[in-house]
């Protein structure tokens, strides 16, 4: 028998730092043959979500969060932690990053001590600055930023965005901004515009020092040239320093400006010791741009898995000179430069002369480009050659030598073509060789459209076919139908058009899928635009359908189906997929069933709890009341334009106190209460009620606020009456349902306190009436406002609104904010000026007239609700009992109860009742409740909880398919709410009930979870006899110590222990549940359930 060779030992790689987990992603996707474990050491879980690393195979890679590597020995080839753990290292990975740099004026021990200092690199640096700006004595003051540079200028919007914040300067040490990434030219547009948003920039300017209080107090900066700037906070944004004490203190060579030197493989000066990222010098350089890390990290990655592979050895890639292409959206410019953007500054190219020139055409002689105000330069650049001497232009070499011609064009004399608009804030500069064949590298400032064409132009040393003068005036393809396949599409992370294309065609079917494979998108997000397009061309290349139904049930878009909807007059969601499903017995889905319900409430506004509608609503609406995340529930009574009395204030206290609420005013001027029980909010709400307040519709797809300033009532500098128009707004739009939650904001002058133009309508007066701007949001994607119309009178303002409002209500797709409606729609907001303000199309008085009609039917919803026995009868937590059970545990924080920590990532659970002690044949049927408690109806599906023992169980009917039932919690949070998520079937018809937290569908017969393999729960069967419903269960105390509520129920221990696994220094190798005493820190596993991505067995 022949004997089969040992399995070689797997090297062990040790990363140390934050930074890079792109490097530990590339390795273990490379990592084929399997060769190497990592091991790695951060000090928090940082880039990637807690279950990634809970996912990976614990015998490849393990992590030690919350300790740091104080010592590398590579003598020994070891690492020692500050808790005394200490790795042997086949290879070491230093990529620990960067810090922001302070002066050599402010000192670490001085600035450890002063107060109102502050550098500008990451979320916690935003946290503090947010935290400074709103103490008092800082509100109102002026906040500086030293340092012009793209870091700078993001600083500098932070805190012109601060309502706390009055006065906003900008100190740099250059003539203008962005002075590494633009020239004078384009950096003075870029100044203009800044100082256009009044912001104060004081060029060519220096700090001294900087001025305290005997108490450490931060008041103002010292300037070189003796004047003082007074001010309340500073903040510097100067560059970064290399951590590189770890290898400064192991003996590795580091460059005297900073950093850890290496070489083009990326090693260092001791063996087996690499160092990527911003902590590396390479050349001299230090990079604090991700893709110049990104690149380091496909470098090492590859070097280490693919110069030896079992079909071959590879040449190990080198370093090269990154590509410090940047494409930012800074002050509200877009700015990009790309290529070698200052070749025209290069001494390399001799001498330079500058000629102004029109544009030559290959076909009819010269022509001028006319722009507004803009002209357009041809700068030529190269040896002056005396006018009698003829240029050799190559024309007449041989084809042999067109690489060379090419290097000599590429390297050779330059022309550069500009284009500058000052009034639109445009300027574009692109860099070509002498013969306009090859683009070597622009500048942009206003419109970026075609970057990414333009990259790979320059990129590849394509020459190119289109005429220089073009550029200027080309629009960027979106759809990215003419870029080459080996163009890069994501330069955070590398992602090629290809890429694209290749995943769809190997199955990637959404967005989501193709962002969690390739990463594209999730760095600065810039690209999400133009992948989205190229996305949707690729998929109908491949033949997929592209369509726009809103789900299996219905085979049409939102619009079309609110058309239907009104035509029809069709009132249930029944009649509704009788009428339009594609099957008109099923039961919906957790998609159209809460579309229907907004397309109903925006046509109707019929009250949400009536049974033909209840069962249509998602999470929030259910309960008409904010289902927020740890299984309790807020509490938002309105308070329009945030004007409120003390009576009120002192109405929402009592409540508070009285049943234990987290309290907390909101940036939409209003206050939260927080931490409800279900059943204590009937009583919450008729107390509320009494004290003269009304739903905020909080829970809802509606209006949330309209936020004022105090306009003319307070202020001095007010023009308009702010708070009055805020509140009639808030009045009359409160309520009404539309495809997402609508904001608003009113400022009485051009201040801009109210923050109009982040909301989507906003109005600022002037001293002609009032300027309307639309389709503005915050969130994760922000969008600036849209000037709509300018000096509106006040007696028109509403009207326009109106017709803003019900035109979106009728033609957005579900879930769509008003700033993404305004993006996709056809013509743009110039098109949608032509409908609503002209009325091109005829229906502004048929929207108004909706508008006023459906303001006609409001009323308050929880005025309703407190009012009608039957309706609160549904706040019960048990139908069974009045007895009650915590969800989750309180802990006390800042003086105030909220519910214990939720783990970031709880470990997969399947449950089955295969777990129980008893075999089912030994169960038995055991009432639970009535039939009338669950309410039933054929108008839709009801829901109740029941308690059994310590177990909570939830019952659902479902019409003409009978009673069904499961365990109340859903094991991905573990969180006791499944009775308050929506009935639904595939298209297949199977039946399933969906978690209304995140969504996991559990089946309703067998309880497998059908759209995450990591889940499942138990169901249970049901029977109902004389009105009275059984269910099918084992004795109490076998199914609690499966599914009780004490089992199950987050604590702050239990949390704590999970967290564990990715918290202080766990290596993710068994996620087991324990008991916190029994808790270890050390890895492997004796159980047979290891690895972060396995599923607990029970």
């Amino acid at each position: 028998m022949e004997e089969t060779e040992a399995p070689q030992p797997r090297q062990t790689i040790f990363v140390a730092g934050l930074g890079m987990v792109a490097f530990i992603e590339k390795l273990l996707n490379l990592d084929e043959a399997m060769h190497y474990q990592i091991h790695r050491s951060i000090e928090k879980l940082y880039l990637n979500q807690a279950d990634w690393y809970a996912k990976q195979d614990p015998s490849r890679f393990m992590f030690y969060t919350g300790e740091q590597v104080t010592t590398l020995d590579p003598a020994t080839h070891t690492v020692t932690t500050d808790k005394g753990r200490k790795i042997h290292y086949d290879s070491c990975v230093l990529a620990t990053g960067s810090v922001s740099t302070l002066p050599p004026y402010i000192p670490p021990e001085r600035a450890a001590k002063v107060q109102g200092v502050f550098v500008y690199r990451n979320i916690s640096d935003l946290d503090a600055i947010l935290a400074y700006a709103d103490k008092d004595g800082i509100k109102g003051g002026r906040a500086v930023v030293v340092g012009g540079g793209l870091l700078g200028l993001e600083a500098a919007k932070a805190v012109y965005d601060l309502e706390t914040i009055a006065k906003v300067s900008i100190i740099n040490r250059q003539a203008y901004p962005l002075s590494r990434q633009l020239d004078k030219d384009g950096g003075e547009i870029v100044l203009r515009r800044i100082e256009n948003m009044g912001v104060e920039v004081l060029t060519n300017t220096t700090v001294h020092d900087i001025i305290t209080t005997d108490d450490g107090t931060f008041t103002g900066l010292e300037l070189t040239d003796g004047h003082i700037l007074e001010a309340q906070l500073v903040i510097y944004a100067i560059g970064i320093t290399p951590r590189d004490d770890l290898g400064r203190t192991a003996g590795l060579k580091c460059h005297d400006r900073g950093g850890i030197v290496v070489d083009d493989s990326l090693r260092t000066s001791a063996e087996d010791v690499y160092a990527i990222g911003e902590c590396a010098s390479w050349r001299g350089n230090t990079y604090g741009l991700i893709a110049p890390g990104v690149e380091m990290a496909d470098i090492l990655s590859f070097n280490f898995t693919q110069t030896e592979t079992s079909i071959g050895g590879f040449q190990a890639r080198k370093m090269n000179a990154p590509d410090l292409s940047t494409k930012l959206k800074l002050m509200g410019v877009d700015v990009a430069s790309f290529g070698d953007f200052f070749a025209d500054k290069s001494i390399d190219r001799q001498r330079a002369k500058q000629s102004t020139a029109r544009i030559q055409e290959d076909r009819t002689g010269t022509s001028n480009s006319t722009h507004k105000g803009a002209t357009v330069t041809i700068i030529q650049t190269g040896a002056e050659t005396p006018s009698d001497k003829p240029v050799d232009t190559g024309a007449s070499l041989p084809k042999s030598n067109h690489a060379k011609r090419k290097q000599d064009a590429l390297e050779g004399p330059i022309e550069c073509l500009s284009y500058r608009d000052p009034f639109s804030f445009v300027y574009k500069k692109y860099i070509f060789s002498a013969d306009g064949k090859y683009l070597l590298g622009g500048m942009m400032v206003g419109d970026t459209s075609d970057y990414v064409k333009l990259v790979a132009l320059v990129k590849k040393k394509a020459s190119s076919a289109m005429f220089p003068g073009t550029c200027v005036e080309r629009k960027g393809d979106d759809e990215g139908q003419d870029l080459d396949d080996d163009t890069q599409i994501c330069s955070c992370h590398n992602v090629l058009k290809s890429t694209i294309a290749i995943c769809i065609r190997d199955g990637v079917d959404t967005l989501a899928d193709l962002k969690a494979k390739t990463k594209v998108g999730t760095g600065c997000g810039g690209c999400m635009p133009l992948v989205t397009n190229i996305f949707k061309a690729e998929m109908k290349k491949a033949g997929h359908a592209l369509n726009n139904h809103l789900c299996p049930h219905f085979a049409m878009s939102r619009q079309e189906l609110f058309t239907i909807i009104k035509l029809r007059r069709l009132k249930t969601f029944t009649a509704i997929m009788e009428s339009a499903g594609v099957n008109k017995d099923s039961l919906g889905c957790e998609v159209c069933k809460p579309t229907i319900g907004s397309i109903l409430s925006s046509l109707f506004n019929e009250h949400v709890m009536n049974p033909v509608h209840h069962a249509n609503q998602d999470t929030n609406d259910r309960y008409v009341t904010k289902h927020i995340s740890k299984g309790t529930f807020s509490v938002i009574p309105r308070v329009a334009a945030g004007e409120i009395t003390p009576e009120k204030l002192i109405a929402l206290g009592q409540v508070a106190k009285k049943y234990n609420l987290y309290t907390k005013i909101t940036g939409g001027q209003r206050i939260d209460l927080f931490g409800a029980q279900k059943q204590d909010l009937p009583d919450i709400w008729e107390e509320l009620i009494a004290a003269g307040f009304e739903s905020g519709h909080a829970y809802g797809k509606a209006l949330r606020t309209v936020k004022s300033c105090v306009g003319t009532t307070w202020c001095r500098y007010g023009i308009g009456d702010s708070v009055g128009l805020a509140i009639q707004l808030e009045e009359r739009y409160k309520g009404i349902r539309s495809p997402h939650k609508i904001k608003g904001g009113v400022s009485g002058c051009v201040r801009e306190c109210a923050e109009a133009q982040s909301k989507d309508f906003g109005l600022i007066a002037t001293d002609k009436g009032w300027n309307i701007f639309l389709a503005g949001n915050g969130g994760s994607n922000p969008r600036h406002a849209t000037l709509f119309a300018t000096d509106v009178p006040p007696s028109r303002v509403i009207r326009i609104i109106d017709r803003f409002l019900m035109y979106y209500i009728r033609t957005a797709d579900k879930l769509m904010r008003t700033a993404r409606w305004v993006e996709q729609f056809e013509g743009g907001v110039e098109r949608l000026k032509k409908i609503l303000l002209d009325d091109e199309l005829s229906i502004c008085a048929e929207l108004e007239k909706e508008m006023d009609e459906l303001v006609g039917t409001y009323y308050d919803e929880w005025a309703a609700v407190v009012k009608d026995p039957s309706r609160r009868k549904q706040f019960r937590q048990f139908v069974n009992t009045d007895e009650s059970r915590p969800q989750i545990e309180m802990v006390q924080e800042r003086n105030q109860r909220r519910p214990a920590d939720w783990p970031k990532t709880f470990p997969p659970a399947k449950l089955r009742t295969s777990s129980i002690r008893s075999p089912k044949s030994q169960w038995q049927w055991r009432e639970v409740a009535a039939v009338e408690d669950l309410m039933p109806t054929d108008a839709g599906t009801t829901s109740a909880a029941v308690k059994y023992g310590d177990t909570q169980l939830a019952i659902f009917h479902i019409p003409k398919r009978g009673y069904f039932a499961t365990q109340q919690m859903c094991p991905h949070k573990r969180a006791f709410v499944l009775d308050h998520g929506i009935v639904g079937d595939d298209p297949n018809g199977n039946m399933y009930i969906s978690c209304p937290l995140h969504k996991r569908n559990y089946s309703l017969t067998d309880g497998e979870c059908l759209n995450d393999d990591n889940y499942s729960i138990m169901a249970f069967d049901v029977k109902e006899e004389n009105s009275r419903l059984f269910l099918l269960l084992p004795e109490a105390d076998e199914l609690d110590a499966v599914i009780g509520t004490s089992k199950w129920m987050v604590r702050k221990a239990t949390a704590e222990v999970i967290e564990r696994g990715g918290g202080d220094g766990l290596e993710i190798a068994d996620v087991r549940e324990m008991p916190a005493e029994e808790a270890s820190t050390q890895s492997g596993c004796a159980g047979s359930t290891c690895g972060g991505g396995k599923a607990l067995e029970w």
